[in-house]
């Protein structure tokens, strides 16, 4: 349920855990904050003005009004670097393969968003669906209609969201009713551009599906738009899956490889983000680390749709690290849920042999996003002076995550259980700046 009303300061209490480092590279005392009794206060204008100890909760913030959370764990809001908004509804869609399951499902739902009232409709629900399940800020693909992309920039703004999103360019391999052509394409997106970049909390990516659907000269003409705009976003697919990767390099015959379509078309950067990347070579991850590109790992849409299983520790590998962020994916991914997607993301590491603790996965859903996005001095930790974009997660939400937390020793098995065994049950209250936006209410709990 979505909570309307305006802004007033507020103290929220409860166990109150925010990062200040990545606990992969730094000894886990020091890069995060744990009360577990502590508070966080809101003010007017709906960003952090305090928070820490609930002792040490300064005189001036005792007189306001208090959202008592009880023993339930207050975060900053979760971050999606990731996800398809025109594929809400779309959850658990069968196909072969990736191109099978686009082809079957995907190409027809994102057509209806040629419809404005369509479109208006479905962004509502889009955004209150991320609410409900702790998602205070998302990078989000709209489909090939400018339409689209206005309707989600003006639903996001209606909530002083931050958001960002951008018309998605397909010039070929797509049905005609979603696809564009290069030159109509940069010509939407420039006028989106001019009207929703930096309107409010809003940003603007210039979104080229992957380069299975667009041309050379679309991706080009992307590449001219993102380094003609600084500041704006890029978005794209990259290396996903084998049967994606062999038509790339049957399109792209002179490419040396996937990430070399993109490189030369201008379309690397700090701002860029390539969902998935699961089978990149050593040349293409140390490409991505000169450049700053950030690779936005989505475990439940590869696993889902067998594209394969990303090595977070030959993507981060130290000697050239790639920027890295993690995400739902909906509609490949099968749930919103950022606990959901955090515990898929331990499975598949734990299949690669590799070590994704809890404290490590948190971060990853907070912080270490809000950095991969380039917003950590705006949002992604409890830091007064940023906005009060918050998760509260009831780590007792069902019975059966109440009495795995009987046997919890620790704060890295609490947040384990709640990762492995959470979903939108959990999410006690979300708000956004400073706004209660969602509110679990009583006996939502489920069995």
């Amino acid at each position: 349920m979505s909570v309307p009303g305006g802004i007033s300061p507020r103290v929220l209490r409860g166990a109150v855990l925010s990062f200040r480092d990545d606990p992969r590279r730094t000894a886990s005392q020091d890069a995060h904050d744990f009360h577990e009794k502590g508070a966080v206060a809101l003010d007017e204008q709906g960003r952090i003005a305090w928070s820490g100890g609930l002792a040490d909760l300064p005189a001036a913030y005792r007189r306001w009004q208090a959202d008592d959370h009880g023993g339930a764990l207050i975060l900053p809001g979760f971050i999606d670097a990731h996800i398809h908004f025109p594929q809400f509804r779309m959850l658990a869609a069968p196909g072969r393969d990736l191109l099978d399951w686009l082809n079957r499902f995907t190409f027809t739902e994102e057509a209806r968003y040629a419809d404005p009232a369509h479109a208006a409709a479905a962004a509502e629900i889009f955004l209150d669906r991320l609410f409900a399940h702790g998602t205070t800020t998302a990078a989000a693909y709209s489909s090939v209609h400018a339409v689209s992309a206005e309707a989600l920039f003006a639903a996001a703004d209606r909530r002083n969201m931050a958001l960002i999103t951008g018309k998605t360019l397909m010039d070929r391999n797509a049905p005609d009713d979603v696809r564009d052509d290069a030159e109509a394409g940069t010509r939407d997106s420039e006028s989106l551009i001019k009207k929703w970049h930096n309107y409010g909390r809003l940003r603007y990516a210039v979104t080229p599906r992957f380069a299975v659907t667009s041309t050379d000269a679309q991706l080009r003409a992307a590449g001219e738009l993102y380094q003609s705009h600084p500041g704006v976003y890029m978005q794209t697919h990259l290396s996903e899956s084998a049967g994606e990767i062999e038509m790339v390099k049957s399109l792209f015959p002179s490419a040396r490889d996937y990430t070399d379509v993109y490189d030369r078309c201008g379309l690397l950067g700090r701002r860029s983000l390539f969902g998935h990347g699961i089978h990149l070579s050593e040349r293409e991850c140390a490409r991505l680390s000169e450049t700053g590109s950030v690779v936005v790992h989505c475990p439940t849409s590869n696993t889902f749709l067998g594209s394969g299983l990303l090595d977070i520790d030959h993507i981060t590998d130290p000697r050239r690290p790639v920027r890295f962020a993690v995400a739902s994916d909906v509609g490949g991914g099968l749930s919103y849920s950022m606990l959901a997607t955090l515990g898929e993301a331990h499975k598949v590491a734990q299949l690669k042999g590799r070590r994704l603790s809890a404290l490590d996965s948190f971060y990853l859903a907070t912080l270490g996003n809000a950095r991969a996005l380039e917003l950590d001095s705006e949002i992604g930790s409890l830091e007064p002076g940023l906005w009060a974009d918050i998760v509260v997660v009831d780590p007792r939400a069902t019975p059966v995550l109440a009495g795995r937390q009987d046997l919890s020793e620790s704060l890295e098995d609490m947040l384990f259980a709640l990762m492995m065994l959470g979903d939108d049950r959990a999410v006690a209250a979300t708000y956004v700046a400073g706004r209660c936006v969602y509110r679990r209410e009583p006996g939502m709990e489920g069995h």
